[in-house]
């Protein structure tokens, strides 16, 4: 028994206390912030103020903001279907819990459609339809008041407040390298297709984004060849479609040229494509003077 209640137990990402602290503290903010702005917006007495799916909205936001789940998209959009979709399905069908089975239903189908799932936005279509008379009688302007506004406000909170505790949110994917050559990590294992192969074949919604899985991926497979360098060799992993420089080229070119293709270092070539140096990011530091018009070579800084 107590080895299949340990299988039921749920495998979290370890996260420190800290984090711990900061999710609970930007949760208890942001609903704070919400209902008050809402509260002074139409007054103490207009009901309702805060609907109860905010408080699923922001275990999301303040807790798992890495999360598909809980970008800004998946909140406004998601919440909005399920506000139509349930404001829609109790005019046209009269019994409210086939109403009910109805909104959920359909607002799933369109979310994932429309790839803005968000898991709270489930209680919003109930919440259209099960609301009470309160809710009913708002009809479709229940999709912006509170709907509309309460996620507004509470998606406002979280980017302030996410990003101001050294959390990027929203979550974007990495930029990589403007070349033809892959990515350096994806010249050594499996390649992104393969990824994409494999999740076809497991067929289930994931909460993690995908471009963080295949990072994750990298680095353990990192790990493990870090524990064999003998058998891995330059040219599994160096580059081919190398951005260089000609020794006539200013600086600034090279600043250029390292900013647009996000690479930290440039090989100078002759004519004959043969390697005479390198000019690297600190080089620039170091090795150049600036003015307003950028970096120079100077004779005293060597």
């Amino acid at each position: 028994m107590r080895s299949l209640l340990s299988r039921l137990l749920p495998e979290l990402t370890p996260v420190s206390q800290r984090e711990r602290l900061r999710s609970a503290a930007g949760a208890l903010l942001g609903i704070l912030a919400t209902g008050l702005v809402c509260r002074a917006a139409i007054g103490p007495e207009a009901a309702p103020v805060l609907i109860a799916p905010m408080g699923a909205s922001a275990v999301l936001l303040f807790a798992v903001p890495a999360s598909p789940l809980a970008q800004p998209w998946s909140i406004l959009g998601g919440n909005l279907v399920a506000a139509l979709v349930g404001v829609t399905a109790t005019m046209w069908v009269p019994d409210p819990f086939v109403a009910a089975s109805v909104a959920i239903g359909l607002a799933i189908a369109l979310m994932m459609a429309l790839r803005c799932l968000h898991p709270p936005s489930g209680a919003v279509a109930l919440t259209a339809v099960l609301g009470g008379p309160a809710i009913r009688e708002l009809g479709f302007g229940f999709v912006l008041w509170p709907v509309a506004a309460n996620s507004l406000l509470l998606l406002a909170t979280a980017l302030l407040f996410n990003n101001l505790t050294g959390r990027a949110y929203p979550h974007l994917r990495p930029a990589g390298p403007r070349t033809d050559d892959p990515a350096p990590s994806s010249r050594l294992g499996f390649l992104a297709s393969d990824l994409d192969a494999a999740l076809e074949d497991f067929d289930q919604l994931l909460d993690v984004d995908r471009s963080d899985l295949e990072q994750i991926l990298r680095r353990v497979q990192m790990r493990v060849y870090g524990r064999r360098p003998g058998q891995t060799t330059c040219a599994a992993i160096m580059s081919r479609d190398v951005i260089g420089l000609a020794p006539h080229d200013s600086l600034a070119e090279a600043l250029r040229l390292l900013r647009r293709h996000r690479i930290k270092a440039l090989p100078v070539t002759d004519e004959r494509a043969r390697v005479l140096g390198i000019v690297t990011q600190t080089d620039l530091l170091d090795k150049a003077a600036w003015d307003r018009s950028g970096p120079r070579s100077t004779v005293s800084r060597r």
